[in-house]
């Protein structure tokens, strides 16, 4: 399997209503013995072939917030489809880390 089509299998496994930082799908995979960075977790989701499918808007950078130019749609889309599956923000672009991460320790 392809560097992306790894972090495309994380990032289908984020639950609805929670959210996973690039580092921490880096982070996971490294762990799985698969090396990528949170930039690389930020440019396969950028290209990510299947948004319905794909959930990248789960996905938000180590503070909290959403992506400025967020590929499908720009930043007001990430944030109407977070809210629409019950996530709430601090502010116009972050969400709440602690409420809402997503926390696992394996993929396979």
């Amino acid at each position: 399997m392809s560097k992306y089509e790894e972090i495309y299998a994380v990032v289908r496994k984020i639950p609805k209503g929670k959210i996973a930082t690039y580092g921490s799908v880096a982070k996971l995979l490294i762990a799985n013995g698969i090396r990528v960075t949170p930039r690389l977790v930020g440019r396969a989701l950028h290209k990510n072939p299947y948004p319905k499918i794909i959930p990248c808007h789960r996905v938000v950078d180590r503070d909290g917030r959403i992506a400025q130019k967020y590929a499908f749609g720009g930043w007001k889309e990430q944030r109407k489809r977070l809210i629409e599956e019950g996530v709430r923000f601090k502010d116009a672009m972050h969400v709440d880390l602690v409420q809402y991460m997503w926390v696992i320790s394996v993929i396979k």
